[in-house]
């Protein structure tokens, strides 16, 4: 079998509202999937984490620079297209786009390798320890016509929705600044409840002195984790808001491959780590960094954004996922489910995963796909429709 060509769909369309985040405000939705067709018939999927222009840039690495050192190669051989193209890469980028871009093609590899087994995903890389997994929804996010009082009414009803879901537990956004976040998490609180987890995402927006003064608010309101409360690069940050705070402190989705996680594991700066497949080399590297946090002790819940084809790949892998430390009731992942509206991961697939209904029946827990590879084929006249062309 040979890898015959290599297809970016980057997909685009707008969203009913403007939301944001503490780095920006964004009303478009980008989704970026890669194909890997072979001269067998035989086709894979991934995705590549980034969006908008990133994700444009990132389809020239996959098609322009990847493409032509891999094409005529055996798609069974993964790790020795991994290691070849990384190895090609290193001297443009250990981290970043050209991981990125790497982690797509990785992913849509394995699909190929499970679909030529007839086993999926969690099958080939072990077997399943787990065959549903909670789901925790995420929204609260920030609107840049709102202010801090108005964004806490809503807030308060938001998140008061995720957990009538069926959600287990819930995740806001943070970046108005300290004092008005901690109103927003207050607000958080109200909405769910003293015994329901919520978990605070500040995407890295706060000097450490800041997310001292965030945490230990939270740390009265018994929040659940403080997700990037500083840059990733702050290593001496995490370190020390670790050992200061009472809330967990989680992060590694801007962080990538073996010896990134490395540093940021052995720095012990993180009671849970995040990495994202999709960005951090693929489910090849997603697998060694699993095994080095755990090897670290580091509970593990992956970071999750993109479409349909990211929510697979992450539901497998979780799958797959060893507890730790073990036990009769051992300490379990959750999948991240966005909660705002996204076609790209709900209407892509010819049979979709149908998360939020799966959620609502079952008291919050999704089954894993059990069809070949990662379990999912996207519709290719939905790709067609919303593709921007090159």
């Amino acid at each position: 079998m040979k890898i015959t060509k290599i297809i970016s769909h980057v997909l685009s369309c707008d969203m009913p509202e403007t939301l944001g985040y503490s780095q920006q405000y964004y009303s478009k939705r980008t989704a970026h999937i890669v194909e890997v067709q072979t001269d067998e018939g035989v086709t894979g999927w991934g995705e590549c984490f980034g969006p908008g222009t990133v994700a444009l840039a990132n389809r020239t690495i996959v098609e322009k620079v990847i493409q032509p050192l891999v094409l005529g190669m055996d798609p069974m051989d993964r790790d020795v297209i991994w290691h070849k193209v990384y190895n090609l890469l290193r001297d443009h980028g250990q981290k970043g786009m050209p991981l990125q871009s790497l982690s797509g093609v990785d992913i849509a590899l394995w699909d190929i390798a499970g679909k030529v087994a007839g086993l999926p995903l969690h099958k080939m890389i072990g077997g399943a320890h787990r065959t549903v997994v909670d789901v925790y929804g995420y929204g609260m996010m920030l609107r840049p016509d709102e202010n801090a009082d108005s964004l806490a009414d809503r807030f308060v009803d938001e998140a008061s929705a995720i957990k009538d879901m069926g959600f287990v537990a819930t995740k806001m956004k943070v970046g108005l600044g300290p004092k008005s976040d901690v109103k927003l998490c207050e607000a958080v609180r109200r909405g769910v409840g003293e015994d329901y987890r919520f978990m605070v995402d500040a995407n890295h927006c706060y000097t450490t002195s800041d997310a001292f003064y965030v945490g230990r608010a939270l740390d009265e309101m018994q929040a659940y984790w403080f997700e990037e409360p500083v840059a990733p690069e702050d290593h001496d940050g995490y370190r020390e808001l670790r050992a200061a705070l009472k809330t967990n402190i989680s992060g590694g989705e801007a962080e990538f491959n073996r010896w990134g996680w490395r540093s940021i594991l052995e720095n012990r700066g993180l009671d849970i780590a995040q990495p994202e497949v999709c960005a951090l080399g693929g489910i090849s590297e997603y697998l060694r960094v699993l095994a080095l946090c755990h090897a670290h002790f580091t509970p593990v819940i992956n970071h999750v954004w993109g479409s349909a084809v990211a929510v697979a790949t992450n539901l497998q892998l979780l799958a797959a996922m060893p507890p730790m430390p073990g036990g009769l009731h051992p300490w379990e992942p959750m999948l991240e489910f966005d909660t705002t509206e996204n076609r790209f991961r709900d209407d892509l697939l010819a049979d979709p995963l149908d998360i939020q209904r799966q959620v609502a029946a079952t008291g919050g827990q999704v089954a894993i796909p059990t069809s070949p590879g990662i379990g999912v084929e996207p519709d290719r006249a939905f790709l067609k429709h919303w593709a921007i062309e090159p």
